[in-house]
């Protein structure tokens, strides 16, 4: 068994605990994993990506075009990734931007960015899931509702349950109920 994910978004987003997450997660079924991040200027709404690999590998450097999945916080942020896709990796990524204010280049339009994504690529799974999120209570579970969305993939290589005991076991209690929520948000907008 072999899965590699890479993730990524912007600072803030929950990247990293969403990477910690399913690393715990994957080790708690039985499966190996490693993980690298990438933290750029995550303090300032900059660039963040994990790269996670579950199974038997020697490196956590996923190779270009050879990733199984690419779980994007962020739209612009897909478009980044996408070098380390193929057209039958899987792309679940986030539609809802976040507009830098370093910039005064115009935001690329979300639909354009779904249109050409669905024409390159044969796994296309766009989500709001800011709205998922802002919907189970807060914001701040934007990672949850992604990865409850994963979790519904049948090739995913991780269960929901394995992955709830994760969170649990890396978030406070006071917190539980709602990501929680954020899961099933997640999973159900994936599984209808």
């Amino acid at each position: 068994m072999s899965y590699s994910i890479y993730i990524c978004g912007v600072g803030g987003q929950g990247i990293i605990k969403t990477s910690v997450i399913i690393g715990e997660a994957a080790m708690n079924q039985g499966l190996n994993v490693v993980m690298s991040e990438i933290h750029g200027m995550s303090q300032r709404g900059g660039s963040v990506s994990t790269e996670l690999k579950i199974g038997d590998f020697n490196s956590s450097i996923i190779p270009d075009t050879t990733a199984d999945m690419l779980l994007s916080f962020e739209p612009v942020e897909t478009i980044r990734g996408l070098h380390k896709v193929n057209k039958d990796s899987k792309i679940v990524y986030n539609t809802h931007p976040i507009i830098p204010s370093s910039t005064n280049e115009a935001y690329p339009a979300v639909d354009s960015i779904t249109n050409a994504l669905k024409e390159n690529f044969t796994h296309v799974i766009p989500i709001d899931a800011t709205d998922l999120a802002l919907d189970a209570g807060n914001i701040l579970s934007l990672n949850m509702v992604l990865l409850g969305a994963v979790t519904a993939d049948d090739n995913f290589p991780l269960s929901k349950d394995s992955v709830i005991d994760a969170m649990k076991n890396n978030l406070h209690p006071k917190f539980h109920e709602l990501n929680l929520n954020a899961i099933e948000k997640g999973y159900n907008s994936i599984k209808g």
